[in-house]
């Protein structure tokens, strides 16, 4: 971790547990063989060295156990080509759960060899001719379960067959999320009011939300912010408030407790709500730009037809099951004042249209004149207009403008000042003038809800030539992580396979390890099914990391197999396997 700048966090502690029962297997291997061997050896007329006995049985087990650990390391190197927001959550994951495999296949190889010639061959348990109670259970069990399974073999082999297929055939029927839902324990709610809103009655409205909010009963505390500043990271206009809700366990469903506060907070007229989570939202914001978990982006010229077009979007998703907090970017229409520049009549006074603008542009905004200094604070003078001429037309209208003859005229003798409505934001993106039509999902899976919706705007909304849209939000990572694991994937088995192959030397051994990959696959996505049928990219993870736990044990029972037909004269036959 040091070596590679990392610490000890959420995702690193995860990579550990994920990886603590494949960190004692090569340690438990090793020991059983020793175990084994050291209890044969005692039974001998003649015992051997325990040394010698304990080196010959951990070099029975060495070149498997570092084959299985070559095959984990192979299949997890997908996860290290991830990118965005999942190879910075998955990324380390992925080394703690490498670094500590490799590590425990350090101490398989030296550390516990040495244990046991400590520990192993003076204990009591050593001289018992049988095994322990459990192990002859399990044995008797596995005996039971071959003896069953041999005489039907294709049977068997069938039925695998198609339960295995069966069980890939539900994969694509699961739910599809980008990650799984997260429970921070408190609830991020953003609220927009018609921009132009003032900055007391943003307030007042946030007042009420907040009183609404804590009536519900999981709510224990509230924290608002309303506006952001010019300079922050994300600034806001003064329409909009942010409440964080810290929420206390409940017997109420998470998808109960946010209805309820959606329910409260619709008795407020003329706002938008966007419920999320803390790190959620800022997951949603960093992957699209909107605190949302969709984020339907409509690209075109026109403002009018633009916000005539994300009405229709929002009508068509309104009637998608599962969609909640349903909201159209707050692009709307506000008063403004448009001084329109006459070329030819500000020639005539010896004008350009830049030089004229320049006066009006110092009446409106201002032009620091000089400076004040009060201690160590500087203060600019700003020349301008009072603010009550600045909002009167009439006002702006006789603004002076200093010709070349010297001369002054009023501002409306070269240019026509009117009033007007202009958008009270431009958003762009790639150059080009987009609105946002943002939503959450509940007690639905994303990817469903994102199908529904795509399919329900193709068939019911007609956008004009050159609009267009795009899907954004955890729904785009979500598709693209899916692609790139699936794409890696295949090197993953290819590089498998090679490996299989130089360890067995057969092509058919190899095969045969790689075949309890799909049937390891039966118990996986049977649990996916019972925990809800969504597939996410953490359950992808899952997935990976089974792939090689599967390899290793097929490795471990081929590699005995071959031994004991190499050094110990058996036959390849029942016989041979029951033992």
């Amino acid at each position: 971790f040091k070596m590679f700048g990392m610490s000890i966090n959420t995702m690193t502690l995860g990579g550990l547990a994920v990886a603590i029962g494949e960190l004692v297997d090569d340690a438990i291997v090793d020991v059983e063989n020793v175990f084994r061997r050291l209890r044969e050896n005692r039974q001998l007329e003649k015992p051997r060295n325990s040394l010698q006995v304990i080196y010959e049985a951990s070099s029975e087990v060495r070149n498997s156990i570092v084959f299985a650990t070559i095959i984990v390391v192979l299949v997890f190197i997908p996860l290290f080509a991830m990118d965005g927001i999942e190879g910075k959550i998955f990324l380390p994951l992925g080394i703690a759960y490498i670094t500590s495999i490799i590590a425990s296949l350090f101490v398989s190889l030296t550390l516990t060899p040495a244990l046991c010639s400590y520990l192993l061959p003076n204990m009591k348990r050593m001289s018992a001719e049988h095994d322990s109670w459990l192990l002859r259970k399990i044995k008797g069990s596995q005996t039971r379960v071959l003896n069953v399974a041999f005489p039907h073999s294709k049977l068997v082999l069938t039925a695998v067959a198609i339960l295995t297929f069966t069980v890939l055939a539900m994969v694509p029927f699961f739910g599809k999320e980008f990650l799984p839902q997260f429970n921070e324990g408190s609830v991020t709610i953003n609220i927009l009011t018609p921009p132009g809103t003032s900055l007391a009655e943003s307030n007042r409205i946030g007042t009420i939300a907040e009183n609404l909010i804590r009536e519900v009963p999981e709510a224990t505390e509230t924290g608002r912010r309303t506006g952001r500043a010019e300079r922050d990271d994300h600034a806001e206009g003064v329409h909009s408030s942010e409440i964080e809700v810290e929420l206390k366990p409940s017997k109420r469903a998470r998808a109960d407790i946010l209805a309820d506060i959606r329910t409260r907070l619709d008795e407020i007229p003329g706002i938008a709500i966007n419920i999320g989570q803390p790190i959620s939202h800022r997951i949603d914001h960093m992957m699209s730009g909107v605190r949302a978990q969709i984020a339907i982006k409509l690209f075109g010229t026109d403002l009018d037809v633009l916000r005539a077009k994300a009405e229709e979007i929002r009508q068509v998703m309104s009637d998608v099951n599962g969609v909640v907090d349903l909201s159209v970017e707050k692009q709307v229409l506000i008063p403004q004042v448009h001084v329109l520049f006459d070329r030819e009549k500000a020639a005539t006074y010896g004008l350009l249209s830049g030089e004229a603008a320049e006066y009006a542009e110092l009446a409106m905004q201002g032009k620091a004149v000089g400076q004040v200094l009060d201690g160590q604070r500087t203060y600019d003078i700003v020349m301008r207009l009072s603010d009550a001429s600045r909002s009167d037309i009439d006002s702006i209208k006789q603004i002076p403008v200093d010709t070349k003859d010297g001369n002054v005229v009023p501002l409306q003798a070269i240019a026509n000042v009117q009033d007007a409505k202009g958008p009270n934001i431009i958003n762009r993106e790639n150059a080009q003038r987009r609105i946002v039509i943002q939503a959450n999902v509940s007690e639905r899976d994303l990817v469903g809800v994102v199908k529904k919706v795509q399919a329900a705007i193709d068939s019911k909304v007609q956008l004009p030539q050159g609009y267009y849209l795009t899907y954004g939000g955890q729904f785009e990572s979500q598709a693209s992580a899916s692609r790139l694991i699936a794409v890696l994937s295949l090197f993953s088995l290819a590089g498998m396979f090679m490996v299989l192959f130089v360890h067995f030397k057969s092509a058919n051994l190899a095969l045969q390890v790689m075949v309890s990959i799909p049937l390891a696959f039966i118990g996986a996505v049977i649990g996916v099914w019972l925990s809800g049928g969504v597939f996410s990219i953490a359950t992808m993870v899952g997935f990976v990391t089974l792939t090689g736990i599967a390899a290793r044990n097929g490795i471990m029972m081929i590699a005995h197999y071959l031994h004991l037909m190499e050094h110990e004269g058996e036959r390849f036959d029942l016989a041979m396997i029951y033992r």
